[in-house]
């Protein structure tokens, strides 16, 4: 059976609509996209779930542990969601995501 996942990358200047590319595989087709801040994460992550059939959703180390909650409750159990971990992103100024976003 062939999986639906997407990786959603958070930076402040991202385009949800620009930064979006996939790649299908015989067993995963994979979504990535970018969004700008937690809240527009939450929406195209229940967007995906409820729209396109992801049941996988990768968020990127930009996510802090704040962010990771905002798009686990917006999805409510309809996609898996896991995460890259850095604890301090060098992209963001050694920062947490909850610090920056």
């Amino acid at each position: 059976m062939k999986i639906n996942a997407a990786f959603l990358f958070v930076v402040p200047e991202a385009e949800q609509d620009r930064y979006e590319t996939a790649i299908d595989t015989p067993a995963i087709n994979m979504i990535f996209m970018g969004v700008k801040s937690y809240e527009e994460a939450a929406k195209a992550a229940l967007e995906l779930a409820d729209g396109r059939g992801v049941t996988a959703i990768e968020l990127c180390a930009g996510f802090g542990h704040r962010g990771v909650a905002m798009v686990s409750e917006a999805v409510g159990g309809k996609a898996s969601v896991g995460v890259v971990r850095f604890d301090h992103h060098p992209s963001i100024g050694f920062k947490s995501g909850d610090a920056f976003f």
